[in-house]
């Protein structure tokens, strides 16, 4: 098993360097930490008393792992869901914030678990993980993985905007979709006819 600033690190080169797409809602964002999160967590990383995108540029890859492994996992209590799942909720919840939980949350119903979907770990749902983990451990993180790849082409279908990240130019599997697959099983995955499929009513 990855250690969590093992996963944390990978995160950081998933992510990328700094980035400031109109698309994106997230704005300005260094290693996939956004300026809302900087302005939350108040780092004035220039000493101007303001957390502008000069701040965001300023941020480093170690402390952008540090902001990641207090504030998307151990504060969240992803650390207190079984171990095999930490990489695919942690992600997701660098990417998609709450979203990563209440994902998991629908899941958990999906699986006879009775939660509330609220985009928070408490013991409810902490409890109820662990229940429905240790029924199907083989098969807890790829289902995860494939409601997160759901979850990513039902945003794309709602907003036109988003979809360059789930589908490339050429038509093949963006970002948001090879992102999540990361995480499932190869005979999970999508092929690449059944990707371009599921998106042919977007034109």
């Amino acid at each position: 098993m990855q250690t969590v600033r093992q996963i944390a690190t990978a995160i950081v080169a998933r992510e990328g360097g700094f980035v400031n797409d109109p698309d994106d809602p997230g704005g300005a964002t260094n290693f996939g930490v956004t300026i809302h999160t900087m302005r939350r967590l108040g780092l004035d990383l220039t000493g101007d008393g303001r957390v502008t995108e000069a701040d965001v540029r300023a941020l480093t890859r170690d402390r952008a792992i540090e902001i990641y492994i207090e504030h998307y996992f151990r504060r969240p209590r992803i650390s207190e869901l079984p171990e095999p799942l930490w990489a695919t909720v942690f992600d997701m919840q660098v990417n998609a914030g709450s979203n990563a939980v209440r994902i998991l949350q629908r899941l958990l119903n999906d699986m006879g678990q009775d939660v509330v979907v609220d985009g928070i770990i408490g013991p409810q749902t902490i409890r109820a993980t662990h229940a429905a983990y240790a029924g199907a451990p083989s098969h807890m993180a790829d289902a995860y993985g494939i409601a997160r790849r759901n979850y990513y082409y039902a945003i794309a279908d709602r907003r036109p905007a988003s979809r360059k990240y789930a589908r490339r130019r050429d038509g093949g599997k963006g970002g948001w979709i090879t992102r999540a697959e990361e995480f499932i099983a190869p005979r999970f995955h999508l092929t690449e006819a059944q990707h371009r499929e599921r998106t042919r009513a977007w034109g």
